[in-house]
C-alpha cells in the first residue's frame, strides 16, 4: 500500500465563466469540484491506476468533511485526521482567454491536533511501503514536520518520497528522504543540491524541458518530442504518483517494461 500524506488539503473549485471582466457581476455556465492539495492529487492518480493507496493527513470544518466525502464516494480509503479549523478552498475561475486562481490561506492547527495526527500516524506507516508527504504546511504545524514523518517511517521499513517547498523541503531533506520531486524553482530555492543535504534520490521537473533524474545509480534525463498543450496544473503530482507507482512495482518484481521508469531501490 502506499500512503499519502496532505497536511493542508484543499477542495478545488473551478468556475467556468464566458468571459472574466473584473468589477462586473459573472454568471457561471458551470461548477466543479474535486479534493485537492498535492497528496490528495498523487493518491487519485494512484486509485486511478489501480494502485491501494490511503490519503492521510489534517481536514476540518464542513469543506473538510465534503473533501473526505468525496475520496470515500470515489472510493479512495482516507484517514484524515479531523481539525476545528476550515480546510481551504482553491477557486479558477476558467474563461476562454485563460484560468485565474484564487487560493485560501488553510486552517491553524492547534498543538493538540497535530499530536493527534503524530499518534496515529506509526499505524498508518506500518500498512506501508511507501509514503508520499507532499504539499504546504498549514500554519501551526511546526516547520520541521516532514523531517519527523521521514524518521518515522524509516523506523517503521517503509521509503518515503518528499514534495515539498520552502523551509519544509529543507528541514525534510535533513531526514534524508528516499526521493525527492523539487521543481526548478524549488531546486534553485535550495542553495545546494539535495543529496548534499540529506536526500538520496532527486528527480527535479523543469517544465517543457522535461525531468532529470540523479540518483545514486546514474543520472537520466525524460522529455516529451512535443509539448503537450492545455493547463499543466497537476503535471508534477502526476508525476510523483508514477515515481511512486514505479517504485512498488519494483518493490513486487513488476517488469521494467511495466513500470517504465527507473526506480532508485529501497533503503
Amino acid at each position: 500500500m502506499i500512503l499519502t500524506v496532505t497536511l493542508n488539503p484543499a477542495l478545488d473549485l473551478t468556475y467556468a465563466v464566458p468571459a472574466l471582466v473584473p468589477g462586473a457581476t459573472h454568471r457561471v455556465d458551470g461548477v466543479a469540484s474535486r479534493p485537492g492539495g498535492k497528496g490528495v492529487n498523487v493518491a487519485r492518480v494512484l486509485h486511478a491506476l489501480g494502485e491501494p493507496v490511503v490519503a492521510a493527513g489534517l481536514a476540518g470544518g464542513g469543506t473538510g468533511a465534503r473533501l473526505r466525502a468525496e475520496l470515500a464516494a470515489a472510493g479512495i480509503e482516507e484517514a484524515f485526521t479531523p481539525i476545528a479549523g476550515e480546510t481551504r478552498r482553491t477557486v479558477v475561475v476558467a474563461a476562454p482567454t485563460g484560468a485565474t486562481g484564487f487560493w485560501e490561506p488553510g486552517p491553524e492547527v492547534t498543538a493538540g491536533e497535530w499530536a493527534a495526527f503524530l499518534a496515529g500516524y506509526p499505524a498508518l506507516v506500518r500498512r506501508a511501503a511507501l509514503v508520499v508527504l507532499a504539499g504546504s504546511l498549514p500554519r501551526g504545524v511546526p516547520a520541521d514536520a516532514y523531517a519527523r514523518l521521514v524518521e518515522v517511517a524509516r523506523a517503521a521499513g517503509a521509503a518515503t518520497i518528499l514534495d515539498a517547498d520552502g523551509p519544509a523541503l529543507r528541514h525534510g531533506l535533513a531526514a534524508g528522504p528516499d526521493l525527492v520531486k523539487p521543481n526548478a524553482d524549488e531546486l534553485a530555492g535550495l542553495g545546494a543540491p539535495p543529496q548534499r543535504l540529506g536526500a538520496r534520490d532527486v528527480v527535479s521537473s523543469h517544465g517543457e524541458a522535461g525531468l532529470v533524474a540523479s540518483t545514486s545509480a546514474g543520472s537520466w534525463t525524460a522529455a516529451l518530442a512535443r509539448p503537450l498543450p492545455g493547463n499543466a496544473t497537476g503535471a508534477g503530482d502526476a508525476c510523483v504518483a508514477a515515481l511512486a507507482r514505479a517504485w512498488c512495482g519494483r518493490s513486487r518484481g513488476r517488469s521494467a517494461s511495466s513500470t517504465r521508469w527507473r526506480c532508485p531501490r529501497p533503503r
